[in-house]
C-alpha cells in the first residue's frame, strides 16, 4: 500500500527528477506560466510555492534556501523582489493548473500550470510596429 508516500516518481532516476522540477520551476517564476503533464504541474506547484513563500519572508537565510531550487541569479532577484510585493497580502495558492486536453502525439494529458494574479501579456513590440505599406507591395 502507498501510504503517506510523498511524491511521484515520473519513470526517472532521482537525480533527473530533481534537476528536471528545479528546471520547471525557475522556468514557471521566470515567465509566469508553463505548459506540462498534468503530474509534473502536480509536482512542481508546491515547489513553487514553497519558493515564494521563501520570498515573502525574505531574509539570507530564505535567499540561501531558494536558490537550492532556482539556479537563475536573474530569476532568483525577481522573485525576492516582485513577487514578494505581488503576494504579500495572499496566504497561499500561488499557483493554478488547467487542465489543456490530451496531446496528440501519446495522449498524455497536459495542463499549464500559471501563477495566479499574473498581468496580462503586453501585444510583442514586432506586432505593433509593421514595415511600411510601400515595402510590402511590388512594383
Amino acid at each position: 500500500m502507498r501510504h503517506k508516500v510523498g511524491q511521484r516518481k515520473l519513470h526517472r532516476t532521482t537525480s533527473h527528477r530533481l534537476a528536471m522540477l528545479n528546471n520547471m520551476v525557475t522556468s514557471l517564476l521566470e515567465h509566469g506560466a508553463i505548459r506540462t503533464t498534468v503530474p509534473k504541474a502536480k509536482e512542481v506547484r508546491p515547489l513553487a510555492e514553497r519558493i515564494i513563500t521563501l520570498a515573502k519572508r525574505g531574509g539570507l537565510s530564505n535567499v540561501r534556501l531558494a536558490a537550492r531550487t532556482v539556479k537563475d541569479r536573474t530569476v532568483l532577484q525577481k522573485v525576492f523582489s516582485e513577487y514578494k510585493e505581488r503576494y504579500a497580502a495572499r496566504p497561499g495558492g500561488y499557483t493554478r493548473i488547467v487542465r489543456l486536453g490530451f496531446r496528440r502525439g501519446d495522449a498524455a494529458e497536459m495542463a499549464l500550470i500559471e501563477l495566479v494574479d499574473r498581468p496580462a501579456k503586453a501585444p510583442a513590440a514586432a506586432e505593433t510596429t509593421e514595415a511600411p505599406a510601400e515595402a510590402k507591395t511590388e512594383g
